[in-house]
């Protein structure tokens, strides 16, 4: 068995993305989306991501088993500095480190991008999620009530946040990942 590695990905792994992708969508209100998308759409959504923030897979012998990419917390100018991370494993794959070497490889990036804040959104209850989160140094900052209805229920929704720098008085710009060289962090 090779070593996993951490890649970036591009809009030709759309397809094997959303095979992670849809078990999540389908059954299960891990995502809130009813539908899952068209390789078109996911190919659209991979590239807008690119144009700023690093969307990352995790490879073993060719085969991606997990992705993980970083988006804005919110739009307005402010909130640069802060991002919501999505992380989506192969089911088969979970608790085998795949999480870990993905985050591990997507939090250095960030901060190398001048990213201070990570959030995460979590469907509650989700024990294994928020326990990862733990692991990797997050802690719960918010809780919304069933404010997502989803396979005929309604759902609670938690934020859990780490930060990844201080923050100085006058924050250097973040720097989009189309500028930032991260080869070394990445495996061939």
């Amino acid at each position: 068995m090779c070593p996993l590695k951490v890649q970036m990905v591009s809009p030709s792994d759309a397809e094997e993305l959303l095979e992670i992708y849809r078990p999540y969508v389908a059954k299960t209100a891990i995502s809130f989306e009813y539908t899952v998308p068209s390789v078109s759409e996911f190919q659209g959504r991979i590239c807008h991501t690119l144009e700023r923030f690093p969307y990352l897979k995790a490879v073993d012998e060719g085969k991606i088993l997990g992705y993980a990419y970083a988006s804005p917390f919110k739009e307005r100018a402010a909130y640069s500095w802060a991002v919501e991370t999505s992380i989506y494993v192969a089911q088969e794959k979970r608790r085998a480190g795949v999480g870990t070497a993905l985050y591990r490889v997507l939090e250095e990036i960030l901060a190398r991008q001048h990213v201070t804040n990570v959030n995460a959104c979590i469907v509650y209850p989700h024990p294994e999620s928020i326990a990862f989160h733990e692991r990797h140094g997050y802690r719960m900052v918010a809780h919304f009530t069933k404010c997502g209805y989803k396979l005929g229920a309604w759902h609670d929704m938690v934020w859990m946040e780490k930060l990844l720098a201080l923050h100085p008085e006058k924050p250097q710009p973040v720097i989009p990942i189309t500028q930032l060289d991260v080869s070394n962090l990445l495996d061939d």
